[in-house]
């Protein structure tokens, strides 16, 4: 792989068009958030039927700056300019009514009610006493099958996997009829033909007038969609580029200030004993087919296994069943760890025979947002010694606490550093090397990780990528889910293709395709 960043295929755009007026602006716009200054007097300028591509490490300012532009934050100073007219934008409904649409990286979505419903929340067609929600059905139908998004109006947003929820969000804003859509993180859950699918349609709506902004973390998709980017650090506009005029490692140098490495460096594996053997695992929920439908392989020592699918085809169920946060009535088949029947374990009996767990849902599963850094440091060890004087001790002592926690916030550069915060006042990205330090912290004989860079900095990217290489080179097994394709396939040494719960093949990372995994992705042959 290049350094200048791999190729998933995707046509870099060759258009060329006469200098257009600006669509928006945000001028000398500054925003603190207590001590922490987010946007420090940006400038970014987006023209009028352009794609806008905006680029940053976490904690950057990027989302914050487009936040203001949405009308969820104020400045603190500055202006915004729409058509080269200032304007206040105070609220979401204001720059709703200038043709602002904005589809967040976490959803805000109600998840009682169904797609439909979360849809027209605040544009209800018909009148307050008699809602046309059959109307809106039919308008979304006709959107969800125009853009391929294979959302179903009446389902229940609950009912739906973390793909669908994405898909309703994109959904919501077309549905408004946006001219200026901002996008946060949009193909986070996409294959890589839905990805050329979404960018054809994106090509569509520029060249229909209509402008967008993305907010990626993905320098590939950026070389190959954009027309311009701005580059963001520590809360400063530190570029603007041609898309054309640049590559990935000058945009990787401009996010990080230093030289990045872009690909996985690892020699090849050399596996040992199998440390994990599953045998016909079904995962099966009370009144739906199975989650997880008689899988069978084995993960060996010094070997990482990656698993591949579309979001929502079982890859949850399957990282939580081997865990142990499934139900034991729910499975069937087995689950052998070191050559122990391990099926009927708790996740307790499982951590203390060296399973660790990086999940997906880092707020659902990974943290408690109210508790400081310090005490989510010990999640999973908090019964034991040192951070108990005795096996079971109820007495925590504190010293080795804030010790444990200070070594993982270092070794794995958590921002702020400051363990007495709450897990809540930490960017995405940086909760979850909180959780990714705390669970290499026991070191583990097997890992389990889901998403391990979902939200993480292009240079903590290249950090994590690192320590799951060196955690296999040491002997640990590693079964790797990641919705990131490139990720996948560079960290795996064997790659597993999963489709409806079930594992449809299993292919070399060195040799396959994008387009071959894609294909077992969506089709299942």
């Amino acid at each position: 792989m290049s350094k200048a960043g791999p190729n998933w295929g995707f046509p870099k755009t060759k258009v060329l068009r006469p200098k257009t007026k600006v669509m928006i602006e945000l001028r000398n716009i500054s925003k603190r958030f207590g001590a922490v200054l987010a946007n420090d007097q940006i400038n970014i300028k987006v023209e009028t039927g352009t794609i806008h591509a905006i680029v940053g490490e976490n904690g950057a300012g990027k989302s914050t700056a487009m936040r203001i532009a949405y009308g969820f934050y104020t400045p603190d100073s500055g202006e915004i300019l729409i058509d080269g007219q200032v304007h206040q934008i105070r609220t979401p409904h204001d720059a709703i009514a200038l043709g602002i649409g904005m589809v967040h990286q976490h959803f805000m979505l109600v998840d009682t009610m169904s797609v439909a419903e979360n849809i027209v929340l605040g544009a209800e067609p018909g009148s307050a006493l008699a809602l046309d929600l059959a109307t809106a059905s039919s308008q979304i139908r006709k959107l969800s099958e125009e853009f391929k998004l294979s959302v179903d109006p009446g389902a229940l947003i609950e009912s739906l996997s973390v793909g669908q929820q994405q898909r309703v969000e994109l959904l919501k804003a077309l549905y408004r009829k946006a001219q200026l859509l901002i996008l946060d993180e949009p193909t986070a859950v996409l294959t890589p033909q839905e990805v050329e699918e979404f960018f054809a349609i994106l090509r569509s709506m520029r060249e229909q007038g209509k402008t967008i902004v993305i907010i990626t973390h993905k320098l590939s998709e950026v070389l190959a969609i954009s027309d311009d980017v701005t580059v963001m650090r520590d809360g400063k506009v530190v570029g603007r580029v041609k898309t054309k005029e640049t590559n990935a490692a000058e945009l990787a140098r401009l996010m990080v200030g230093r030289e990045v490495l872009l690909r996985v460096e690892k020699t090849d594996a050399k596996p040992g004993v199998p440390r994990l053997e599953v045998v016909d695992l079904s995962v099966n929920v009370k009144g739906s087919t199975p989650r997880v439908d008689k899988v069978s392989f084995k993960v060996r020592a010094g070997e990482i296994v990656g698993i591949a699918g579309v979001e929502g085809n079982g890859q949850t169920e399957l990282i939580e069943a081997l865990a142990g946060l499934v139900e034991s009535s729910q499975l069937s088949g087995s689950i052998n760890f070191e050559g122990r029947d391990i099926t009927r374990q708790s996740a307790r009996a499982r951590r203390e025979q060296g399973i660790a767990h990086i999940p997906e849902d880092r707020h659902r599963r990974g943290l408690l947002l109210e508790f400081s850094l310090a005490e989510n440091s010990i999640l999973g060890v908090h019964y034991r010694p040192p951070v108990t004087a005795y096996a079971g001790n109820v007495f925590l002592d504190n010293a080795a606490i804030q010790q444990r926690a200070n070594e993982i916030i270092q070794g794995f550069d958590v921002r702020p550093a400051n363990a007495a915060l709450p897990a809540r006042a930490l960017s995405g990205g940086n909760q979850q090397k909180l959780i990714i330090g705390r669970e290499f912290k026991v070191d583990p004989r097997l890992l389990l990780v889901s998403q391990p860079t979902r939200g993480v900095d292009i240079g903590a990217i290249e950090f994590i990528h690192r320590k799951l290489v060196a955690l296999r080179d040491g002997g640990c097994a590693i079964l790797l889910v990641s919705a990131e394709l490139e990720e996948v396939t560079s960290l795996s040494d064997r790659l597993l293709i999963i489709h409806k719960g079930r594992i449809v093949g299993e292919v070399d990372p060195k040799v396959t395709t994008v387009e071959e995994i894609g294909l077992l992705m969506t089709r299942g042959h």
